[in-house]
């Protein structure tokens, strides 16, 4: 009897950087295609997938702002690079076998479907990998906020949080070797504690969804079908 997963329908958040590798900028086409064969593990096993992608290995718009650019600007700049990661992942997945669909909070014709969400929910439907880029659209707004966002208008079970560390901790573990490590938080836990794992906006819209986020080390291979598979990887925020 095959085993029923405890997801049907999953939000997996990735950053620009997941796809920089060692580089420390812009995209390693080997690593793009490794975190591509990871998606197609759990495709494979008829999760719905779909992923938000950051641009921060291209261009963060808070901290090109404080270097003099306007905020509202250098927002839209880095939602633009979020464009370019998408088509990266997209070229990945592709080529590994697995059918996607990007969709974009700002049209751009020529290269992706404009945000529609049912047409994303039919693509999920159909066993398509939805790529949500450009934010939500709007400066201010992070692509934490984006993945909470997309997660409860699609009705995710959870968000997938993919990072380079395994899981949250009480400070940043690669400065410093005292940092805890938690296995389970609520969401009021990580806005009392300023844990810096999403934004305030993006863990309030998933305790008011009641949204489920797991963080886990990307890197890890077949880290996210272990997930999927209900192992008990990373630190999971949930009420």
């Amino acid at each position: 009897m095959k085993k029923k997963l405890p997801y049907k329908c999953v939000v997996l958040k990735l950053s620009g950087e997941a796809l920089q590798g060692e580089s420390g900028y812009g995209i390693d086409a080997e690593v793009t295609h490794s975190i591509a064969e990871q998606i197609k593990q759990i495709h494979q096993l008829g999760v719905e997938i779909a992923v938000v992608i950051g641009g921060g290995n291209i261009f963060r718009g808070e901290s090109q702002a404080a270097k003099g650019i306007d905020r509202t600007t250098a927002d839209y700049m880095g939602m633009m690079a979020t464009m370019i990661n998408g088509l990266a992942l997209q070229d990945a997945l592709e080529k590994a076998g697995v059918f996607t669909r990007i969709q974009t909070a700002i049209e751009m014709r020529q290269l992706a479907e404009p945000y529609i969400r049912r047409r994303a929910m039919r693509h999920l439907e159909k066993k398509r990998v939805v790529i949500f880029v450009c934010g939500t659209g709007n400066p201010y707004f992070t692509t934490d906020t984006t993945a909470a966002l997309r997660a409860a208008e699609i009705s995710a079970d959870v968000i997938l949080k993919a990072t380079k560390v395994d899981g949250v901790y009480s400070a940043d573990p690669l400065k410093n070797k005292k940092a805890k490590k938690f296995k389970q938080l609520t969401y009021i836990d990580v806005l009392k504690l300023g844990l810096k794992v999403m934004d305030a906006t993006a863990i309030s819209l998933c305790m008011e969804n009641d949204i489920p986020v797991i963080v886990f080390n990307l890197f890890q291979k077949g880290n996210i079908k272990r997930v999927i598979l209900g192992e008990k990887l990373g630190t999971t925020i949930r009420r």
